[in-house]
């Protein structure tokens, strides 16, 4: 054996997949699943008959869960669909900087302070108001495919 050591550079994660397969037919509504790439919540879901060639076919109309788009797709039923890991942690608004991230208190005490205000004009103006007014709020983060969102607000009273 060469007595030379090997380094090996790797630009990969942990390895732990941003998403899973599940088969188009079990897909129900307010599932999710990945159309076009994009994390998708499930609006509607519709299965046609077997054709002449023996494949149902499941058409798929989702709702982007980070901008809202509206996103479609066919898949034969018998057939894999990614289905992507969605989670929602829930963290306490610190402050709000000029450039429109936030700054957030983990449940370990830590500062999460890489997350931009959100898009949704209604979600923004709750969270500025709120905040302005001095109240202590708790806001929803969902998470998937490498992707966060500020997507909910809950005011837990005055500080």
């Amino acid at each position: 054996m060469s007595d030379e050591e090997h380094h090996f550079e790797s630009k990969a994660d942990a390895g732990a997949s941003k998403t899973y397969p599940q088969q188009a037919g079990t897909i129900r509504k307010n599932g999710y699943i990945v159309i076009k790439n994009r994390p998708c919540k499930v609006v509607e879901v519709s299965t046609s008959k077997t054709g002449k060639h023996g494949h149902a076919k499941c058409h798929f109309v989702g709702i982007d869960i980070f901008n809202g788009k509206k996103l479609e797709d066919i898949v034969p039923s018998s057939h894999n669909c990614d289905v992507p890991h969605v989670n929602r942690t829930d963290y306490q608004l610190i402050d709000i900087s000029e450039d429109g991230f936030v700054s957030l208190l983990t449940d370990s005490g830590d500062t999460k302070d890489d997350l931009r205000l959100p898009t949704d004009e209604n979600l923004l103006k709750q969270i500025k108001d709120g905040f302005g007014e001095g109240k202590d709020l708790v806001v929803s983060v969902m998470n998937s495919m490498g992707e966060e969102q500020i997507c909910a607000l809950k005011d837990i009273g005055p500080k």
